[in-house]
């Protein structure tokens, strides 16, 4: 994306963002983001599909295309453009004719009861009985004819009472383009839910890291793990962002999309739809499992083995246990105490890692030395296994959520010597990995990123490739060079001897200082030269500030 594509989607931003945030007044802020959110989809679905039907309507036309419909196919070409199998062919989402956006748009501020004639195919009545009935026929019709949509889309606007500031809404959704520049409607559409989910996180506070997670956290761990192809799998995947961010990387390394296959499973059944509705707006094939359910007692996926697994699962969380065995064979590293759930995320994921699989998992500072409750034996066993790659430990204020100090485990099957499989212009073509067992890289980047405004912090682009860039170089043996404060090699017997303890502090040190090259003596006497002009200055303020009290009959 260049820059002048960048700044169109800001100011994209911030006009819908006013817009939407109109509603904050006539609904529930619990409700709020359903409203807004479900106008973003049906708007990206209504005008891919209409992306999609002017390529066809210049096809049917077009005498070198092969679906040329010949000189006199007038009406049979109007017929084709409302035939389904056309736009399911590409991953379009069929949209019925209720639920396009232009047919939306013409009926919001209509009087009640107005018949209106709906053809798609066949001439149907549709009786108008409010704009948000509309809204949510709308999208129970995109549901029945897409049956990977069935039960994700909140059809609640009807029992939102948010009529009055609807049509304003639509209106401004209205105003977004197909396309600008080389960015087609999926990007624009996509990039907008992506912000609005952002921003929705902000004001939900605390709530918010329910369904997402930070940008720049989430882009490190993909450019770290480089999920290139396989078995993507997130087993509390909130409302998607390891996914996203994945399929961006596959296509800014020369992929396509469908290299990679994505599994997911979320609790918590809002977040579920949000994260189904992120992935057909970017038209990405996924598995969620069938319905919303805990990853502990009803996991989705039993029986998979995914190449990569990135998760951001809640931190240090207590009630999990019930209905969980302590034989469970997911376990097999020790038992997680009943009142945090640190290690029993862990441990699902090592389960379902494939042989060759990697994964990052997000945890609250305490998992890298607590030994009580059996965590410190776990941790043990972990290491003693090899399965510990790197440790890299954040700085805070990142979440909006919490504030608690966070890192990042990378976990390795193997780290046995492997060939990059990778192609086109991805990173690591040609370099690979190189044999490292017994081998762990610590990162202490607590000093790296910028305070974005006064309570959160956020990683630069360098920031990001630099830590990104130190774990690759140490993997494959080549450029990487331990660094006082920020990088350290270490192997397995050196966290014996720190009992296993993974802190990265621990074991980078300090950053070498700056030598001071002007003398202690000729320092202070200068120091000491200007903190006397200071103490002269502030006596002489401070006489006339009396002076002037004084003036006014006050005095001190």
């Amino acid at each position: 994306m260049n820059d002048e594509e960048q700044q169109f989607l800001n100011q994209l931003d911030k006009q819908l963002w006013d817009a939407a945030d109109r509603l904050r007044s006539a609904v529930n802020p619990s409700e709020y983001m359903h409203v807004v959110l479900g106008l973003v989809f049906l708007k990206y679905i209504s005008d891919a599909f209409q992306e999609r039907r002017l390529e066809l309507a210049a096809a049917f036309k077009d005498p070198a295309n092969d679906y040329y419909l010949g000189e006199d196919a007038g009406e049979m070409i109007a017929q084709e453009l409302e035939a389904r199998d056309y736009y399911t062919e590409t991953n379009v989402f069929w949209v019925p004719a209720l639920a396009r956006w232009d047919f939306l748009k013409d009926s919001a501020t209509l009087a009640i009861d107005t018949v209106l004639s709906v053809t798609n195919g066949a001439l149907d009545e549709y009786k108008f009985k409010g704009i948000g009935r509309l809204l949510d026929d709308a999208l129970e019709a995109v549901e029945k004819d897409n049956p990977k949509l069935k039960g994700v889309l909140d059809k609640s606007y009807a029992r939102w009472r948010v009529d009055d500031a609807l049509p304003g809404l639509i209106d401004e959704f209205s105003k977004i383009p197909f396309n600008h520049g080389a960015l087609r409607a999926k990007d624009i559409l996509g990039h907008i839910y992506e912000y609005f989910l952002g921003e929705f996180s902000i004001a939900a506070g605390k709530r918010g890291g329910e369904f997402y997670m930070p940008k720049s956290i989430v882009s490190l761990i993909v450019e770290m793990l480089e999920p290139f192809e396989g078995r993507v799998y997130d087993p509390c995947c909130g409302s998607g962002g390891f996914f996203v961010q994945s399929e961006r990387f596959v296509l800014e390394h020369g992929g396509k999309i469908g290299q990679l296959s994505i599994y997911g499973q979320e609790f918590n059944p809002t977040t579920w739809r949000l994260a189904s509705m992120n992935m057909a707006i970017r038209g990405l094939d996924y598995d969620f499992g069938k319905e919303p359910a805990s990853t502990y007692t009803r996991p989705q996926h039993p029986d998979l083995r995914a190449d990569f697994i990135m998760a951001n699962p809640p931190f240090n969380m207590k009630a999990w246990k019930e209905g969980v065995r302590d034989d469970d064979p997911r376990w097999k590293y020790g038992v997680p105490p009943d009142g945090n759930a640190n290690f029993a995320w862990m441990q699902h994921m090592i389960h379902h890692l494939a042989p060759h699989g990697s994964m990052a998992l997000l945890l609250a500072n305490g998992s890298m030395s607590s030994n009580t409750n059996n965590e410190g034996e776990i941790r043990k066993a972990l290491i003693e296994a090899d399965l510990v790659e790197c440790m890299v430990a954040l700085p805070g204020q990142l979440f909006t959520n919490t504030q608690i100090p966070a890192c990042i485990w990378f976990l390795t099957r193997s780290k046995a010597e492997r060939k990059s499989k990778g192609k086109g212009k991805r990173k690591s073509k040609g370099k690979g990995k190189r044999s490292r067992p017994g081998e762990l890289l610590f990162i202490d980047a607590r000093q790296l990123g910028y305070m974005k405004d006064r309570v959160l912090r956020d990683f630069k682009f360098d920031d990001t490739a630099k830590i990104a860039n130190t774990f690759h170089a140490w993997q494959r043996g080549s450029g990487y060079a331990d660094e006082a404060g920020f990088c350290k090699a270490v192997k397995l017997d050196d966290i014996r001897k720190a009992d296993y303890v993974l802190t990265p502090g621990r074991y980078v040190g300090a950053a070498a200082q700056v030598a001071d090259a002007e003398p202690f003596e000729e320092k202070m006497a200068r120091l000491t030269t200007a903190l006397g002009d200071q103490f002269k200055e502030s006596a002489r303020l401070e006489a006339e500030i009396r002076k002037n009290l004084a003036g006014l009959g006050y005095d001190l």
